[in-house]
């Protein structure tokens, strides 16, 4: 706790046989960050034709999982499912080399493939057919105007017809000009419709050099004629009897595509989970160096991971490997993979600080602490018991139902969960339940227009309290801070750093303690002063060493910087406030409402508006406070010590959902290498 998971470096030496076997126990393992291998002049591997078939068939069956998911039955899902989401069956595969691998792979793509892709050109022809289809339909209907046959409509020979859509305003100006054209030797017979004129045009075949220029100047919009015989509206009846029995056949297709993904979607989705691990997997090889006859390794792994590691690459070797675990050398501090280490009940919130930045490896993880600040926080600012209790209930049956999972759902109930305790605390001593509801109903039960639920203070009749306790916690906030910084920095050796940069502000804060809470006796304020003194003359020769002529204007800045920090600590105050006012607001429309008695209008409003209102106000506030207690972790509290630069451990590691991978150990070169 504290500190980053202690890493160590792993080197390792074994021969190339076994190098398949090996790779696959780390990464089903997920312990080791797969770092290259620096040497000069060695020899790099890159994936052979298996890994490159994995990655092929890969692609292959992604189409065919998002075909056949499309056609899955569907299910009932819902609210339930969403908390309580079903746990996945894992289906176990004993791993014996990528060549085997491949083998099963493409055995079982022998088998669905042809019937997956049949199927697929099957509904994506009838689709194609039936598009057609439609717009032949959609032709006619703009053709039914001319009460002929439309045989005569794609006539052409010594004269030629052709027939398309004009706007309405362009038709005048287009007949004047193909009159001219033409000579007189053209037939137009328009159909208005709306603003649009569907026009036939009958001239002579060799005119069409002279015709075509002037339709296509006025934007005529040629309508190609369906195919057959008879006039349009007898023509519309027989396409759709065949749109008919085309849709037919394609909830035919529908329903064999259906009984597919029923039968062999899971099959898929395992053999594609495979497949896409096995590329994964291939990633690592250039990092790899080897010769003829071996290949080296190297990494970080958690110190506690480092016997499992041992022992499983010893057995799948059978002894013949070269193993070296040593801890971090000074020049490496800053290229080690940090790994949060965290009791249980604090780790849901390294997704807080993971959110910022990994911590460096000497420094220190702030994640306990703000595991308590970041959900006191929270609640101050939502500060209302039932807006607690709602945002509790709704984060317990998240957790409940997302706990085996370990996923970012169930971190971010968790801390919610949390942040609800305080939440509710907090409205307790505020005396906020729904903003003042209880109070009017009491008041009302009783006839006594003081009743009043028990309270510290009532934020909005004393905001200056409520102001003041802010600007309280937010000092001891910065103090932890500033004293955790002047710590790690003392301990790394930054001993000017954290002479100027901590403990300055260290002692400029008690001083302001002392002289605001000393009460004006003599003893607080000289001691209050002397200590302000000495922190600001600290703080002052800092900044002249670090920034020599520009230390007078930065002084200035920095301190009024301080003080800007300090004061955002207000925001605890406000959005308390903001809470209150917006619950009274709630309460007093639906006081307003009540009394309207006609129908039982009133209370029948009343009711939906007081929980729909009060609802809205949990939601929105707990937005703000979600937000601003980030930010007062992120810019206020960190800002004092805490960097963010470290890189975050990525362990070379397999996604696993519905497969499982066993490694057995063969004793020889059963896996084919890579």
């Amino acid at each position: 706790m504290f500190r980053p998971t202690p890493m160590v470096k792993l080197e390792m030496i074994t021969l190339e046989r076994y190098r398949d076997n090996v790779l696959t126990y780390l990464h089903e393992m997920g312990a080791v960050e797969v770092r290259e291998v620096e040497v000069e002049e060695a020899q790099r591997d890159a994936p052979n034709e298996f890994y490159r078939k994995a990655a092929s068939y890969s692609i292959i069956m992604s189409r065919m999982a998002d075909f056949l998911r499309l056609h899955l039955p569907a299910k009932k899902g819902g609210i339930r499912d969403f908390i309580f989401p079903p746990e996945q069956k894992k289906r176990r595969y004993v791993y014996q080399g990528i060549e085997k691998l491949i083998e099963d792979v493409e055995s079982f793509l022998s088998e669905v493939e042809p019937e997956i892709r049949k199927v697929e050109g099957e509904i994506n022809s009838l689709n194609t057919e039936m598009e057609r289809i439609r717009s032949e339909i959609a032709a006619l209907e703009l053709l039914s105007d001319f009460d002929v046959d439309v045989s005569y409509l794609r006539h052409s020979g010594i004269a030629q017809v052709l027939v398309g859509k004009v706007e309405k305003i362009r038709y005048g100006s287009l007949e004047k000009e193909l009159l001219e054209a033409l000579g007189g030797r053209v037939v137009l017979v328009p159909k208005e419709r709306g603003d649009t004129v569907v026009l036939a045009v009958a001239f002579l075949s060799s005119d069409y050099d002279r015709a075509n220029p002037v339709l296509a100047k006025h934007s005529f919009e040629r309508i190609e004629i369906p195919e057959g015989e008879g006039r349009p509206y007898e023509l519309v009846r027989t396409y759709q009897n065949l749109l008919g029995r085309k849709e037919r056949e394609l909830e035919d297709a529908y329903r064999r595509a259906a009984e597919i993904a029923s039968e062999r979607y899971d099959d898929l989705r395992f053999y594609l989970e495979l497949v896409e691990n096995e590329r994964n997997k291939a990633s690592a090889l250039n990092m790899l160096a080897r010769t003829n006859m071996t290949f080296a390794l190297t990494g970080w792994l958690p110190e506690g991971e480092v016997k499992k590691v041992e022992e499983g690459v010893r057995k799948l070797t059978d002894g013949i490997v070269y193993l070296r675990f040593s801890r971090p050398r000074e020049e490496e501090l800053d290229d080690i993979p940090i790994k949060l280490n965290n009791p249980g009940w604090a780790r849901p919130f390294e997704m807080l600080t993971e959110m910022y930045g990994f911590p460096k490896y000497n420094e220190f993880d702030p994640t306990p602490i703000i595991a308590f600040t970041y959900s006191f926080f929270f609640g101050f600012m939502l500060t209302d018991f039932f807006y607690g209790m709602i945002v509790g209930i709704v984060a317990a049956l998240l957790v409940k139902g997302h706990k085996k999972f370990n996923d970012g759902t169930y971190r971010f109930a968790y801390t919610l969960l949390w942040s609800s305790l305080f939440t509710m605390t907090m409205g307790a001593l505020f005396g906020s339940y729904f903003g003042n509801a209880l109070d009017v109903v009491g008041q009302y039960l009783t006839g006594n227009p003081n009743f009043g639920m028990w309270r510290i203070t009532d934020p909005l009749r004393d905001p200056m309290f409520v102001l003041i306790l802010a600007l309280a916690i937010g000092l001891a906030h910065l103090f932890v801070g500033y004293t955790i910084g002047f710590t790690v920095k003392w301990k790394n050796g930054d001993r000017k750093g954290a002479l100027f940069d901590q403990l300055s502000w260290m002692l400029i804060i008690l001083g302001i303690v002392l002289f605001a809470t000393g009460n004006g006796a003599r003893i607080f304020v000289e001691s209050a002063e002397v200590l302000f003194g000495i922190g600001l003359t600290l703080f002052a020769i800092g900044e002249v060493v670090s920034n020599g002529g520009l230390a007078a204007l930065l002084i200035i800045s920095d301190f009024f910087g301080f003080v800007g920090t300090w004061l955002s600590y207000a925001r605890l105050m406000a959005l308390a406030l903001a809470t209150s006012g917006i619950a009274m607001v709630v309460n007093v429309l639906v006081q307003m409402i009540w009394g309207i008695k006609f129908l039982y209008i009133g209370p029948i409003i009343g009711v939906v508006l007081f929980f729909g209102g009060q609802f809205f106000s949990t939601a929105i506030n707990a937005l703000g406070a979600f937000v601003h207690s980030l930010r007062l972790q992120y810019v206020e509290f960190f800002g004092t010590f805490y960097s963010g630069d470290g890189r975050p451990f990525i362990p070379f590691m397999s996604r696993r959902e519905v497969s499982e991978v066993v490694v057995e150990s063969s004793g020889k070169n059963d896996s084919g290498g890579v």
